[in-house]
Formats: C-alpha cells, structure tokens, sequence
C-alpha cells in the first residue's frame, strides 16, 4: 500500500514548485484522510489555487503525471473565489473529511450553517433516490448501485450531525453510532441487485419525507 506520508511529502513540493506563492489551500480526503485505506484506494487530494484558470489546469494534470502512483490520484481543484461562493451544502461534507496539509478551510467553515447541513441531506437524498429508481430500472447496474451506496454514507454523516452535533469521520466508527437501517447502508450485506435497490430506495425516501430536515 501507498507510504501516505511520503507521498503527500512528494506532492506538496512538486506542488509549490509548480505554483509558487499561489497557494490557498492543499488537502487529503478519502479514505487516506480517514485511516482506512486499502491497497486499491484512490489518493484523493485537494489543491485550491488564488485563482484557476485552464491553463493552470493543464499545468496541475503536467505535475500530476509526473507523480508515483498517477493511476490512483484523484480529487478536487478549484480558484480560492470560486470555492468561497461554492453551495453551503456541499462544503459541508467538503471540510469535514479533509485533512489539511498547506493552509486552513476555516473562512469556508465560517460560511456552513445548520439549513446548509440540512441541505446536503435532503439534497443528496434525492439525488441517491432519483439514481436508484433510474438503475433498478433501466441500467440495473451493479457498479452505479456500488456508487450510490458509496454517496449514502456522506449524507449519513451529514443527517447524524443534524441530530447529535457530532461529525464522524471514520466510516468504521459511524457504523458503530447509527442506526441497524443505516448500518445496512454502511455495511450492505451480501445480497441480490433488487434487494440492494430496495433497502437503498427505502432508506432515502424515508430521508426525504423527513419534515425534520
């Protein structure tokens, strides 16, 4: 498996040689973040620029290639500008799984208030609702269902935070707090396409007929 820190060490010089004086922020998100990597996860970094233009994009995608490990990084880029007028309810999730590593995300924190939270779970509730019925039926994929199971756990952070104030980061320890339904999406068990569609189904509609949210 990936020796994290060295690699982040790598990055991070690759990174200010690339863009001298033009960094607002650098993170890790993922499963790295998290302590739960495995040896096929993806390296998923962030890297917010003063400004970003297309041109820096493909001086960004240059300095990756040049990187070990290029097949498994991934991760966000954006201008300081543009992530400071970003939807509330996405820099939820945004800040609270990503590790610092040059800068701090506390002018975006700053920015979250309990609606925006409120936002990420109904809104990604939808979103994994309205992905499940189109799967199950026409695509009947079990890849995207994989994916949609992958998105839930985000927004079961984000309703757990709602009711306890608490942010838990490790999915490992999420599971350990929630609730047996939420644990099932945390943990599917080994079962059928239509049942993992059903229980998936289930768990968001009820999120979204939530009048509490």
């Amino acid at each position: 498996m990936v020796d994290i820190n060295s690699w982040l060490e790598i990055f991070s010089g690759r990174l200010e040689e690339r863009f001298q004086g033009r960094i607002w922020f650098a993170g890790l998100q993922g499963s790295y973040a998290r302590g739960e990597a495995k040896e096929t996860s993806d390296i998923d970094v962030v890297a917010i620029l003063d400004t970003l233009s297309i041109d820096d994009l493909k001086s960004y995608r240059e300095m990756l290639n040049e990187l070990p490990e290029r097949e498994k990084i991934c991760g966000f880029v954006s201008g300081r500008d543009e992530i400071l007028n970003w939807e509330t309810s996405d820099l939820f999730q945004f800040c609270n799984d990503t590790v610092p590593i040059t800068g701090s995300l506390e002018e975006i924190l700053a920015l979250i208030d309990r609606d925006a939270v409120k936002r990420a779970v109904k809104i990604g509730a939808c979103n994994i609702y309205h992905a499940c019925v189109h799967n199950f039926l026409h695509e009947r994929d079990d890849e995207i269902l994989k994916g949609l199971y992958k998105s839930s756990v985000f927004v079961i952070q984000a309703e757990y935070f709602l009711r306890t104030g608490q942010y838990i980061r490790k999915h490992s320890e999420l599971s350990g707090v929630v609730s047996e339904d939420e644990k099932r999406i945390l943990s599917p068990e080994a079962a059928g396409f239509d049942e993992l569609s059903r229980i998936l189904f289930t768990w968001a509609g009820r999120l979204i007929k939530n009048d509490g949210l």
